[in-house]
C-alpha cells in the first residue's frame, strides 16, 4: 500500500513538473527567431504589408523576425508549407485572399486545407477598382456598363491570370452588370498594367495599391472602387455600388495565419501584439501610403470575415466553371 501511495506521488510529481514548463513556455514566447512565410514574391503589397508589421514585431518580441518568401502555384506553395509546420508559433502564414479563400474552389486537389490554420489577425484590406485605358472613351462606370451591352466581348479586360482575383473581380462585374468581357490573361500586374496603359487592353479590374499611382500621374483612369465606401485616397472615385451595382464588393485582404493547432495563447499573444503596432499613427500611415486600410481585428473576428470571403470567391468561381 505504501508503496503504491509512494508511486501514486511520484507520477503527481512529475506531471506538475511537466505542465508548468508547457505553460512556462508559452508564456515565455517567443524565446527563438519567428519565421512569416509570405507566399508570393518580394516587392508587392501580399509583401510590403507584412513587412511593415513585421518591423514592429520585432521591437516587441526583441527577437529575429524573417520574413520568408515561398512563391508558387498562386500561394499554395508558402501556404502548403505553414500548413505542415511544427505548431509552436514559431512559423507563421502572412498571406492574401488566394491560398486562404480561392484557391480550395479553384484547383481540384490541394496539399493543404486553409480551413484547418488558424487565423491570427486581418493587418488590413485594400479594394480592387475598375480601370480603364485612356484610350477608351469612357468616362463613368454607367457609360462603360452601356458600352459593354452595345458590344458584347467587345471590351478586352486584362486580368493577373485566370483565377486570379483581378479575373474573378471581373467574373462577378458580367454577373451582377450583365455585360460580357473578353478576358485577357496576363502573367501577373505588371505586364498588364504595362499593357492597359499602351491601351493594347482597355479594361483591368486591379487592386487600389497597385494602381493608384497610375491613376494619380493620369497613365490611366479609375471608374469606380468595388468596396463599401470611397478611398480616402480618390475620395472624389466612387463606388460601384453608389453608382450602378448595390452591394458590390471585392477587396483584397493581409492576414497572419498560424499552423493547425497553434495553441491559443500563442494565437492570442500574436494577436495582441500585432494589433498595438498597427494602431501606431506611423504604422497606420505607413500602410495608408499603400492604399491598405488598417483592420487590426481578433482572431474570432479574422476567422468570421475570413469564412464569409471565401464563400464570396467561392460563388465567383463557381460563375466560371474554371477549375485548375
Amino acid at each position: 500500500m505504501e508503496r503504491r501511495a509512494l508511486g501514486a506521488g511520484l507520477v503527481a510529481a512529475g506531471l506538475s513538473a511537466v505542465l508548468p514548463r508547457s505553460g512556462r513556455a508559452q508564456a515565455n514566447w517567443p524565446g527563438q527567431a519567428v519565421r512569416v512565410v509570405v507566399p508570393f514574391p518580394a516587392g508587392g503589397t501580399a509583401d510590403s504589408v507584412p513587412r511593415i508589421v513585421v518591423e514592429g514585431l520585432r521591437s516587441i518580441w526583441q527577437q529575429p523576425v524573417i520574413i520568408d518568401n515561398r512563391p508558387g502555384a498562386a500561394g499554395n506553395i508558402g501556404t502548403a508549407h505553414v500548413a505542415n509546420a511544427e505548431p509552436d508559433g514559431y512559423t507563421l502564414l502572412a498571406a492574401p485572399p488566394p491560398s486562404l479563400a480561392i484557391n480550395q474552389h479553384l484547383y481540384a486537389r490541394l496539399n493543404f486545407d486553409p480551413a484547418r490554420l488558424r487565423p491570427v489577425i486581418v493587418m488590413g484590406t485594400s479594394p480592387n477598382i475598375v480601370e480603364v485605358s485612356n484610350k477608351l472613351e469612357v468616362r463613368s462606370l454607367k457609360a462603360l456598363i452601356e458600352r459593354a451591352k452595345e458590344k458584347p466581348g467587345g471590351i478586352n479586360a486584362a486580368n493577373q491570370g485566370m483565377g486570379s482575383t483581378s479575373h474573378l473581380t471581373a467574373a462577378m462585374f458580367e454577373a451582377a452588370a450583365g455585360v460580357q468581357f473578353n478576358h485577357v490573361p496576363y502573367n501577373g500586374t505588371a505586364p498588364a498594367l504595362n499593357d492597359l496603359v499602351a491601351g493594347h487592353v482597355d479594361l483591368f479590374f486591379d487592386n487600389l495599391s497597385s494602381s493608384l499611382s497610375f491613376h494619380q500621374s493620369g497613365a490611366t483612369r479609375i471608374l469606380a472602387v468595388c468596396q463599401a465606401e470611397r478611398a480616402p485616397q480618390i475620395p472624389d472615385v466612387p463606388t460601384v455600388a453608389e453608382t450602378a451595382l448595390p452591394g458590390f464588393s471585392a477587396i483584397a485582404w493581409y492576414a497572419i495565419m498560424a499552423p493547425p493547432g497553434t495553441p491559443d495563447a500563442i494565437v492570442e499573444k500574436v494577436n495582441r501584439d500585432a494589433v498595438s503596432v498597427i494602431r501606431q499613427p506611423e504604422v497606420r500611415q505607413r500602410l495608408l501610403d499603400q492604399a491598405v486600410q488598417p483592420v487590426a481585428n481578433s482572431p474570432q473576428e479574422a476567422a468570421a470575415f475570413i469564412a464569409a470571403e471565401s464563400r464570396l470567391w467561392g460563388e465567383a468561381v463557381r460563375r466560371t466553371g474554371l477549375r485548375l
